[in-house]
């Protein structure tokens, strides 16, 4: 019985960790706006107090994370993807709203949905098609009520179709090491594309500048709302189910809106046809994971023979 007791105890504790980190990732939007210096550096900043950070908790852990050379290359690589994902995503919100970047960026379930079987030579589930379907209806209905941000909505997009790749990519790796040593070098490679890309811009000039606020918000982005939500997000996945772990992670745009109307007020309010179509986005991706799970569930008492 007390068994069952502290099972049931650790569950709620983990489900009351991973609703706390998404209301965490959710964040990182209005950090975003908050945030006065343009979105490269904004980016090349979060990364680099990230990885930061994360290496501080790899050595205070004894964690060893060393990898073989192969790896390395894969991971550092990867970060482009990331770190173009990330510039994508703020320039999002400071070309629109957050809202705006937040219900964009939830397309990535499309993205996801349309290229993890073409990359794996699988059919395309008629799920899947008829939820990327819902969420094209609710994107075009936003492009044609806030047609003001436009680019915002594109930027917006694109974020998510880069986030797509690199989940597809991360969801192979994970499978043989942890996640928070996939992060540290996928951000470690962010970081020196974009150091890369501002030596070639000679973007290391005035405008990096901070402010006091400025840097307050960035240390909150790259260790609370980055390496400290990445391991947070991680170690709850050895107690909840993947099934539930999805159906909470959905619920990050809806923090994140919520959130922005608390810091921003009157500069979040869209037309009743923005709320439309993030309602029929918002709706499709949160009822995914739930129908999906719903028929393989049957899918598998088809296949278990009666007595």
């Amino acid at each position: 019985m007390n068994s069952i007791k502290k099972k049931l105890s650790s569950v709620s504790t983990n489900l009351l960790i991973l609703h706390v980190t998404v209301v965490v990732w959710g964040f990182t939007g209005i950090l975003g706006a908050l945030i006065s210096i343009p979105a490269v550096y904004l980016v090349w900043y979060r990364v680099l107090i990230a990885f930061l950070s994360l290496f501080i908790y790899f050595k205070v852990t004894k964690t060893a994370f060393k990898v073989e050379k192969e790896t390395f290359l894969k991971l550092f690589f990867t970060g482009v993807i990331v770190g173009g994902h990330w510039i994508l995503f703020f320039q999002s919100i400071k070309s629109s709203t957050v809202s705006v970047a937040l219900v964009c960026l939830s397309a990535l379930t499309l993205f996801t949905a349309i290229l993890e079987p073409l990359l794996s030579n699988k059919k395309i589930a008629k799920l899947e098609i008829i939820t990327g379907l819902f969420i094209i209806l609710g994107i075009a209905l936003i492009f044609k009520f806030e047609t003001q941000y436009t680019y915002g909505i594109i930027f917006g997009l694109l974020s998510a179709l880069f986030a797509s790749i690199f989940s597809i990519i991360n969801s192979k790796q994970v499978k043989n090491r942890p996640a928070p040593i996939i992060s540290f070098y996928e951000l470690i490679g962010a970081w020196v594309w974009i150091s890369l890309y501002l030596l070639w811009d000679n973007g290391f000039d005035s405008r990096m500048a901070l402010s006091q606020a400025d840097l307050m918000y960035l240390l909150i982005l790259g260790t609370v709302c980055t390496s400290g939500a990445y391991v947070a997000g991680v170690a709850v996945m050895k107690e909840l189910s993947a099934f539930r772990v999805a159906l909470i992670t959905n619920l990050e745009p809806v923090y994140g809106i919520l959130l922005a109307f608390i810091f921003f007020g009157k500069k979040e309010q869209m037309t009743l046809g923005f709320y439309c179509g993030a309602a029929i986005v918002l709706s499709a991706i949160f009822l995914f994971p739930f129908i999906k799970n719903k028929i393989e569930h049957r899918r598998l008492k088809k296949q278990i023979p009666l007595g």
